[in-house]
């Protein structure tokens, strides 16, 4: 009896124990920002910062381009001391070029460097970088030894379940990573083959998770887009900690409402429609500060497509169309200010409808 008390306490503690990643130290259960190209640049991380993301990521770097040091590329891993925590991700297939890069990035001072063996996009792939390494572990591993000795910086890895159903390797290959000494580990719950069609398989994430070899952060990632699924994942999983993608764009306030329903188990209040948009439109403007204004509401134009705020509206297509065809503030901001009246009667109806639930 004694000692089943004493399993008991000792799992209560681990659960409500605070995770730690090297020398960082985050609350129990965090939520990460998945690091994605022409998305998470220094203005979304800092929104999404705001709003309870517990740790966020550069977009995924070439290295190949950062030892050429093509000037957009060197601005990629710049980033603010109020974004901390903060990964800069690199990726490449050939180890010289990696080691290289991961010192440059040593260079910026980050909280760790990150690895993407990954992306399932075909111009890297394709090369063998990101989940293209999947066909190739020997070579990841090397890639990823080298790494970390050549850097005093953590090292953490991102990666796939494997390249295809055929070769689902993340078990035995998740081992093999750790050996190399990283000291976290993000997988996508999908194979490179299925690039991001279908839904996302945590089975094989819990695998590696519940692995009694396994003692380093298991990080888990995939279609994970609202807080009763970020909820499930933890508690089906063990996971420690979950990282978000697309489920953040056009929604940095996602991080906040997944926070508040895994501590009180209930939803946050719902916000008016106005405050959703003027989010969204605070993020166009410091775009455009950043940036210029053709070129801020250009990067802005993935968020505004994104957003969940006007799923559900009839007939919202031609608006939709029209903001994302807006070359101007004054333009974009006159038919965004519009929508609420124009679609009164179908948000107040669709209001209704979310309360019902």
């Amino acid at each position: 009896m004694e000692s089943e008390v004493e399993l008991i306490f000792f799992k209560e503690f681990i659960s409500s124990s605070r995770m730690k990643i090297a020398n960082l130290e985050f609350p129990n259960r965090p939520i990460f920002l998945a690091p994605m190209e022409d998305v998470t640049d220094i203005g979304f991380r800092l929104h999404c910062r705001q709003f309870g993301a517990d740790m966020v990521y550069t977009e995924f770097i070439s290295s190949d381009a950062l030892i050429r040091e093509i000037k957009k590329t060197k601005r990629k891993i710049l980033f603010s001391e109020e974004e901390r925590p903060i990964g800069i991700q690199i990726y490449g297939s050939d180890p010289d070029t990696m080691v290289e890069a991961a010192k440059i990035c040593e260079e910026a001072n980050p909280d760790l460097i990150d690895i993407n063996f990954g992306c399932p996009v075909r111009k890297i792939a394709g090369k063998g970088a990101g989940s293209g390494m999947m066909q190739f572990p020997e070579k990841m591993l090397e890639i990823t030894e080298r790494v970390v000795k050549a850097v005093n910086k953590p090292v953490s890895v991102k990666t796939r379940l494997g390249w295809d159903d055929n070769s689902k390797i993340i078990v035995p290959l998740a081992e093999k990573l750790q050996d190399c000494g990283i000291v976290a580990l993000t997988i996508h719950g999908r194979t490179r083959s299925q690039m991001y069609k279908g839904e996302a398989d945590w089975s094989l994430i819990r695998d590696v998770k519940n692995n009694p070899r396994m003692f380093i952060p298991i990080i888990g990632n995939g279609d994970v887009t609202s807080p009763e699924t970020a909820k499930e994942r933890f508690d089906e999983t063990g996971v420690d900690a979950i990282m978000i993608g697309r489920g953040s764009v056009g929604a940095p306030w996602i991080f906040e409402e997944i926070k508040h329903f895994m501590n009180t188990g209930e939803h946050l209040p719902e916000k008016s429609f106005m405050w959703y948009l003027n989010v969204l439109k605070h993020q166009v403007r410091e775009s455009v500060e950043r940036l210029d204004e053709f070129r801020g509401i250009l990067h802005m134009r993935r968020h505004l497509a994104a957003t969940p705020i006007f799923k559900g509206i009839p007939d919202f297509k031609p608006t939709r169309i029209a903001m994302l065809r807006a070359n101007t503030l004054d333009e974009l901001f006159s038919i965004m200010d519009e929508i609420p009246n124009k679609y009164e009667s179908d948000l107040n109806i669709i209001v209704e409808q979310e309360e019902l639930k």
